[in-house]
């Protein structure tokens, strides 16, 4: 499996990605996760729909806390796209964290199996065994049109950009 040294770090040191870039153009690789009810769930879930892909470290830290609950209440100003929210959390604490929460946009999905999302994504980091922040937006025909892969993993997602993507698709 490929390596990539030094993309991202966590407080500024660096770490190893797991996994191909990806870039805009690819074509959206397939992933095995599993959702809070603990059903399997892959790219082919969501075909033909419009797809950001918001991949977080762990929702339990305050930085990833903001970016689901952005991406749960603005989602509705984003049209008909399917947001994922993929973590290496467990899908217990999935659950409890969107119950708590009241999300009901974005589909939380933990990678925490076989790290399938992250390896085929190439955002697993190797010394921690947790997803870099990172987002996607892959459109109807699983082309990926947007890659953000955020080098600090404390930073925030750029979001301007990001709608600013998804809004040409739609």
């Amino acid at each position: 499996m490929q390596e990539r040294k030094g993309v991202v770090a966590m407080k500024g040191n660096p770490l190893t990605l797991v996994g191909p870039e990806l870039k805009v153009g690819d074509k959206a690789p397939d992933f095995a996760v599993v959702d809070t009810a603990m059903a399997p769930k892959s790219l082919k879930d969501y075909a033909g729909k419009i797809k950001v892909l918001s991949v977080t470290p762990s929702l339990d830290t305050p930085v990833c806390d903001l970016q689901a609950t952005w991406f749960n209440e603005d989602a509705a100003e984003l049209g008909d796209v399917y947001v994922l929210n993929v973590s290496m959390d467990l899908p217990f604490a999935l659950k409890r964290y969107c119950a708590a929460k009241g999300f009901d946009k974005v589909a939380t999905l933990s990678d925490h199996r076989e790290a399938s999302f992250g390896t085929a994504y190439g955002v697993l980091i190797k010394e921690l065994r947790l997803l870099a922040r990172a987002v996607f937006v892959v459109d109807r025909d699983d082309v990926i049109r947007y890659v953000e892969v955020v080098p600090e993993a404390t930073d925030s997602i750029d979001y301007d950009k990001l709608l600013e993507a998804v809004k040409a698709l739609a």
